[in-house]
């Protein structure tokens, strides 16, 4: 049961990520002219996308913009979700459900 909770778990945070990797390659592919963004199914994917990945994006940008001067447009704020999720989020999850299974 635990242990089906654990990958339950770790297959949201995949998932999240790699949500969050479509998330920037979307909003480049719009900055770039690549893809339209009136398009009514990339309409619809950059909403769903936004409303996950929104939330904790902003105040993450507000520290940004607060701390760091201005970097000519680049968003730091997925790199530092991504960073945040691999190397903190991940490695203290599997730790506390590896100390409650052994």
């Amino acid at each position: 049961m635990l242990i089906s909770l654990f990958e339950l778990v770790d297959t949201i945070l995949s998932l999240f990520v790699w949500s969050l990797l479509a998330y920037v390659i979307a909003s480049w592919l719009i900055v770039f002219r690549i893809v339209n963004p009136n398009s009514p199914i990339v309409r619809q994917i950059l909403q769903g996308l936004t409303a996950i990945h929104e939330p904790i994006l902003y105040p993450i940008r507000v520290w940004q913009y607060r701390l760091i001067p201005n970097m000519g447009g680049f968003d730091l704020s997925p790199v530092v979700v991504l960073l945040g999720v691999e190397y903190i989020v991940r490695p203290l999850f599997r730790s506390v459900v590896f100390s409650l299974i052994v």
